[in-house]
């Protein structure tokens, strides 16, 4: 998780950078498309079983999924970077929501105020009574909603799935919306790009969030998710810091009192 935390981050600031020339929802689809064709190279190298018991929850993991990032690209296009982040760390909120309402799953009172305490956080990010607040802000909340959606689903079939399998999912479905976007709406402006360091840099964001993807996976297909949230909490001071070098304004108090107050729910949530 912690490699998946690191690579995550260089991964936003990477798509930050391309999102100065490129439209997000494009940045998605190459970084998508080029995911694929690494997952299927190794298919080829060492072969998987496919179960279509559960396809269904496969489906779905790769909707979650895909839709979290076309979000969370935006976002990160759109507004600082490390607020990008934090508000796509809602995640856990969001989870322990879900699991209450589709699981049954009991929140004790502990949960309950961790709960509040993040999503103070969020208000203080997101500034409802300052200039700073916006529709990107609001966004990037729904993103971590549909992250906490995806990561449930991965919970209901690691056992049945291969981890490719599940990135598989994720990317064919990523890469399949932002074409619908282009051919069928006018919300997505795709680009002859001609530039060579421009397609390094999404070849090189291709293989990064895989590699972030397969380790954030494996991470919760092999361990406690207590322990797994608590640790990916790590890609907030790097985000923060890639921001930085790229132009974004260093976080101000509140923002850091929210980015606090996320965390520290993540954790009482991770730990319930």
């Amino acid at each position: 998780m912690l490699f998946s935390a690191i690579l995550g981050a260089l991964n936003g600031a990477v798509a930050k950078y391309l999102s100065q020339s490129m439209d997000p929802i494009e940045i998605v689809f190459y970084r998508n498309i080029i995911g694929v064709l690494i997952i299927l190279y190794t298919f080829k190298k060492i072969k998987v079983s496919f179960d279509i018991s559960k396809i269904h929850l496969l489906i779905l993991r790769g909707i979650f999924g895909a839709t979290a990032m076309v979000l969370f690209f935006y976002t990160i296009a759109t507004i600082p970077l490390g607020e990008a982040v934090v508000l796509n760390r809602t995640s856990p909120f969001f989870v322990t929501i879900l699991a209450y309402y589709l699981m049954k799953e009991h929140i004790n009172l502990r949960t309950f105020f961790a709960l509040i305490i993040g999503f103070i956080g969020v208000i203080f990010i997101m500034k409802p009574f300052g200039i700073d607040f916006s529709l990107e802000h609001v966004l990037g909340v729904l993103g971590g909603f549909f992250a906490a959606a995806a990561y449930a689903t991965i919970k209901k079939i690691k056992d049945i799935y291969d981890a490719r399998v599940i990135m598989l999912s994720f990317m064919s479905i990523g890469s399949l919306i932002p074409l619908i976007l282009y051919l069928f709406t006018n919300l997505v402006t795709f680009k002859l790009h001609t530039e060579i360091f421009t397609w390094v840099l999404i070849v090189f964001m291709a293989i990064i969030s895989t590699a972030s993807q397969w380790f954030l996976t494996r991470a919760y297909s092999l361990s406690k998710a207590s322990i797994i949230g608590v640790v990916s909490y790590a890609n907030i001071p790097f985000s923060i810091g890639f921001g930085v070098m790229l132009g974004d304004m260093f976080p101000n108090f509140i923002t850091f009192i929210g980015i606090f107050l996320i965390v520290l729910g993540g954790i009482l949530v991770s730990k319930k």
